[in-house]
């Protein structure tokens, strides 16, 4: 799942996405409104912490410019205002929460899943099942009938791309865009190692399930017995 954080503070900034990567998500941070909305724009986010005192562009006209241009990614607004009349303004917006500085890093993560899963139907299941094998969103455990691993971030998020989207491909481009990130300067082949790592790891568990390339295009979760 990628995150766009947009808070100015540079310090809190660099500590929310150590926190945040460490938490399986991957995130990309951007320090001022402008580059909020631009890279909003892109449509790769699934959700957006935002803070609403930034240069160049405040986050509730980011906020606005976003919901006016269609976008439903869901918002988390991160402030220092505490007043009440800050809050109405910034849900009257379309942020789907609120949260003020300081604050506790359990909350955060906890108001980042629920408005995630409100996010649509998808993201609303902890467990993901397919075939043989579960997915915990919350361990990050792939669970089949011989056993269980705990899997890396990137791993982690691969697989659930797969899992919930079974038998789509889905282009390795989007998982460049969706997991290494917008600015990345990584190659296309890392998606194909992450790729046999999670083949190996599937095959360990004993699933009935594989992941299929489909050459020069991308990949998807298959039974072994589908055509």
């Amino acid at each position: 799942m990628r995150l766009l954080l947009a808070e100015d503070e540079k310090e809190l900034s660099n500590a929310l996405v150590t926190i945040l990567k460490h938490s399986n998500y991957s995130v990309d941070a951007v320090y001022n409104g402008e580059d909020a909305l631009d890279y909003l724009r892109t449509g790769l986010y699934d959700g957006v912490i935002l803070d609403i005192m930034m240069p160049k562009m405040d986050g509730i006209t980011v906020l606005k410019n976003i919901r006016k241009e269609g976008s439903n990614v869901p918002v988390l607004l991160l402030t220092a205002k505490s007043e009440i009349d800050d809050r109405v303004t910034g849900l009257d917006s379309g942020a789907d929460d609120y949260l003020t500085k300081p604050f506790a890093v359990k909350e955060l993560l906890a108001r980042i899943r629920a408005m995630t899963r409100r996010g649509g139907e998808a993201a609303a299941d902890t467990i993901l099942t397919f075939g043989n094998i579960t997915l915990n969103r919350l361990t990050y455990e792939l669970c089949g009938e011989k056993g269980k691993f705990k899997l890396a971030n990137k791993e982690f998020q691969m697989l659930e791309m797969l899992m919930t989207n079974p038998g789509q491909v889905i282009l390795t481009e989007r998982f460049m865009d969706k997991i290494w990130g917008y600015d990345s300067e990584a190659e296309l082949n890392v998606v194909w190692v992450y790729i046999s790592y999670l083949r190996k790891k599937l095959k360990l568990v004993d699933a009935n399930v594989i992941i299929k390339a489909a050459r020069n295009v991308g990949y998807s979760l298959e039974g072994k017995n589908d055509k």
